[in-house]
């Protein structure tokens, strides 16, 4: 296997620049620019090029197998953030036999292969290089921290305890099968089952911290949703204007709103319109009101009808507080009166639904465990029945053993590696 380098910080001016050297010949490679420090210790050295001139004055660290992120021998520089100071380290690296530029993710892929990370591990470790928000990094860090692994763990042992009373059943006569071997076939699997939906209920909102939370602002035409949205966003994000109808396409804020990403929609005035281009704005905003966590209603009176059916955490504000008087419950985007109160409203009920425990971040673990759950429903089915089908029921059992292996990365995936890895930077 090739040792291999990279920068393992962004690329650019800084204090400190961190240069990675992965593989089986780290030692030897990093060790023809100076005298490197015992394992486990921190050095400061004089680190020089091959011609034997100093390129900079660098801490350097050394980690033995099984003892650094990418399980392999690894040398770290860590050397003033100067470009040139980086481009010649590089330089210098790349002259060395046996030794390239590692590819964007190769880094942790080496991770993987070695046992440092599961798959899902990788994917929350990407998950965490990217968060925006608070609620974004706890929920990486969740994964990362290997809850979700464990998880896994739990219910492969599970289901391969009741696979192998299956099996064993196949190979006895009806006389000498115990009478509950179906009972404690039955109470692993739907055990196991029980576990996945939870996790998968859970899974649905988590999916919203990754990608962001959607909050559509919903009125007739010249109600103030504009002027609203300019006052969350502190910005002129939308035009606005006395003339109704101004809005006729969906604009879209995100805001990190108290540790959520959340983005804030413009919908066009909802109006009986022959404007063209207008409805079909109008038909945009339904769409989008639909697609909405949060809809927030503005209105111009109280108890008037409103243009959509309200949901559960929906919220209704009378606009224009500033034309009503402090003694109303209104909402001005002008002066931003209510907007606070508006703001940490969302932000409590989204909280409600953010969930605080083990879950599937991503649409390929979802998918998996849906796959698994319904081979797990059609065993239940086939043990339940007279006569047992010992044979279905542990063919059945193992396509479930199979999905739970692709969500964990225990089978050759390596269309989904490849498409996993594209999305790392060069020096992870």
């Amino acid at each position: 296997m090739d040792t291999i380098y990279a920068q393992a910080t962004a690329t650019g001016r800084a204090g400190v620049s961190v240069i990675r050297v992965s593989g089986p010949e780290a030692f030897d490679i990093a060790g023809v620019f100076c005298d490197l420090p015992d394992v486990g210790r921190i050095g400061l050295r004089a680190v020089r090029g091959c011609d034997g001139a100093l390129i900079d004055r660098a801490v350097v660290l050394c980690f033995e197998n099984g003892a650094s992120f990418t399980g392999e021998r690894v040398v770290e520089f860590q050397v003033h953030g100067g470009l040139a100071t980086v481009a010649r380290l590089l330089s210098e690296l790349s002259a060395q036999k046996g030794c390239r530029l590692a590819e964007p993710g190769e880094f942790t892929r080496r991770a993987l292969e070695n046992g440092q990370l599961d798959l899902n591990q990788v994917e929350a470790l990407s998950d965490l290089i990217d968060a925006e928000t608070e609620s974004q990094r706890q929920q990486a860090i969740r994964v990362l921290d290997g809850s979700f692994g464990d998880a896994g763990e739990r219910w492969r042992g599970k289901l391969l305890r009741a696979a192998a009373l299956l099996e064993a059943s196949i190979d006895f006569s009806d006389e000498e099968i115990p009478d509950d071997l179906s009972v404690e076939v039955i109470y692993l699997v739907e055990e196991t089952r029980a576990s996945m939906s939870a996790i998968m209920e859970r899974s649905t909102v988590a999916a919203k911290i990754r990608t962001g939370f959607t909050v559509a602002i919903i009125g007739a035409p010249n109600v103030g949703k504009s002027t609203l949205l300019n006052s969350i966003v502190g910005r002129q994000a939308a035009i606005t204007s006395d003339v109704a109808g101004t809005t006729r396409d969906v604009i879209e804020c995100r805001v990190d709103l108290q540790g959520l990403a959340v983005s804030f929609l413009d919908t066009a005035g909802l109006r009986d319109s022959k404007d063209e281009i207008e409805k079909l704005g109008i038909s945009r905003a339904y769409e989008m009101a639909d697609a909405a966590d949060i809809r927030v209603f503005l209105i111009e009176e109280e108890g008037e009808p409103l243009p959509i059916t309200m949901r559960d955490g929906d919220i209704v504000r009378l606009n224009k507080g500033d034309e009503r008087g402090l003694d109303v419950e209104a909402i001005s985007g002008k002066t931003g009166q209510g907007v606070s109160e508006l703001l940490n409203l969302i932000a409590e009920r989204l909280a409600v639904k953010t969930p605080t425990d083990v879950v599937a971040i991503r649409e390929r673990q979802i998918t998996g465990l849906r796959a698994a759950e319904f081979f797990l429903a059609r065993v239940l089915t086939l043990v339940q029945s007279d006569p047992l089908p010992f044979e279905l029921a542990s063919q059945e059992l193992y396509f479930a053993l199979s999905e739970l292996d692709f969500v964990f990365g225990r089978i050759d995936i390596e269309s989904v590696l490849d498409e996993i890895f594209s999305s790392f930077c060069l020096g992870k």
